[in-house]
């Protein structure tokens, strides 16, 4: 009788089981805490299966690499209904920094580092950290005001290039 404990392990086969030679691309486009860790989680995911992996920050995910904002992203529950409950909270004062304390502690409860732990920990794996340029120019920030491992501030297009043939996910 075959039972949970004795059930064979059943691995789904793509007919590729080769890392060597794997890209993922991944655009990060929102800054908000919640927002911000789906990129950082599959980038970390794809190192540790040996992919080459780059991520490209515009628009609202630059909060996620400017020194200045890195450390205060918030969680609103305004406007996010998978929060569950009755919109007209989020709008009230303190919700979004309570909102915002609450969703840490949960983060830092199951270990999971915060931003800027986490993008350290991806470049220490080998992952490239990439701005864009005409986010950055919106923003009249350059690289003296980004996180240190970002290699460069580069346009779509070189971003496009770079990661020819690679696997992209936009969040």
């Amino acid at each position: 009788m075959t039972t949970i404990d004795n059930a064979p392990t059943i691995v789904p086969d793509f007919g590729d089981t080769a890392t060597e030679g794997r890209k993922l691309a991944i655009i990060c486009s929102k800054g908000n805490l919640d927002m911000a860790y789906p990129g950082l989680i599959l980038a970390n995911a794809a190192l540790g299966e040996g992919v080459e992996t780059h991520l490209f920050f515009t628009f609202w995910g630059f909060d996620m690499i400017t020194k200045s904002r890195m450390n205060d992203l918030k969680f609103t529950m305004l406007g996010n209904t998978a929060t569950h409950l009755p919109q007209g909270l989020g709008g009230l004062p303190g919700m979004t920094a309570m909102a915002t304390h609450q969703m840490k502690k949960q983060i830092h409860d199951v270990g999971v580092p915060g931003v800027p732990e986490f993008l350290e920990q991806i470049v220490a794996s080998g992952g490239h950290l990439w701005a864009c340029r005409m986010s950055a120019d919106m923003m009249q920030l350059d690289e003296s005001d980004l996180y240190e491992d970002v290699e460069a501030i580069i346009s779509a297009s070189d971003f496009i290039e770079m990661t020819d043939g690679a696997q992209l996910l936009f969040i």
